[in-house]
């Protein structure tokens, strides 16, 4: 199952477009032209807040429910992989160090996998959440 989808709320600003807040993620707050345009900002916004996250080893809020009104969005898919990767070490207490070992690379490899922008191979990430005893299962909504 994948929650990391987030409800955003499009609120009409004064000047025109419109501000995109979070309740579940306070420091996702962006804002669009249109509504097409705010909603792919906020999924931006997203993306950076879960890079601050897993930077500032920080956990994600459990989703709560879309409300009349909301729109849901999920950061992109790469940067899901590294939120389903940085949790599994999360909840087993594992370091960096400690998955590098599991995967028989250099530490820096394992750092890379979390760099905000940093483009990742999926079987890379895959092999790496196997390693914890995951497996990434794809799935479309």
């Amino acid at each position: 199952m994948n929650d990391f989808y987030y409800a955003v709320l499009l609120s009409p600003d004064d000047e025109g477009g419109y501000v995109v807040t979070c309740r579940d993620l306070p420091e996702v707050i962006t804002q669009g032209d249109t509504i097409e345009h705010a909603l792919s900002e906020a999924r931006d916004a997203l993306d950076e807040s879960f890079a601050l996250r897993i930077n500032d080893n920080l956990d994600f809020p459990a989703p709560t429910q879309l409300l009349m009104g909301e729109y849901l969005i999920s950061p992109p898919v790469e940067t899901q992989i590294k939120a389903l990767l940085y949790r599994a070490m999360r909840e087993q207490k594992i370091t960096k160090t400690e998955l590098a070992k599991r995967l028989q690379v250099n530490e820096k490899s394992v750092r890379r996998m979390f760099e905000p922008h940093c483009k990742v191979k999926i079987q890379g990430m895959s092999k790496a959440l196997e390693a914890l005893g995951k497996q990434l299962v794809i799935s479309a909504i």
